[in-house]
């Protein structure tokens, strides 16, 4: 059940809060220290973030180019 609740906590997130959440990941990543395991984790946090990031922006681009073809028409 708390994957579920984890899962709409990041449904929340804000562009800004997966980008800079992300930052942090790929900073502890870079400045090693960690195990394996939370290696791994913080890798999969990593491509979570990634994903949403990316949804912000495929958003945003649909937005861009529905107003451009509104503005054309």
């Amino acid at each position: 059940m708390g994957a579920m609740t984890d899962e709409k906590k990041d449904e929340r997130l804000s562009y800004e809060q997966a980008r800079a959440e992300l930052a942090q990941v790929v900073e502890r990543l870079e400045t090693g220290g960690t195990s394996l395991e939370e290696s791994l984790a913080l890798w999969e946090r990593g491509e979570q973030l990634a994903e949403i990031c990316q949804r912000w922006l495929d958003g945003a681009r649909a937005r861009i180019d529905a107003a451009r073809q509104r503005a054309e028409d």
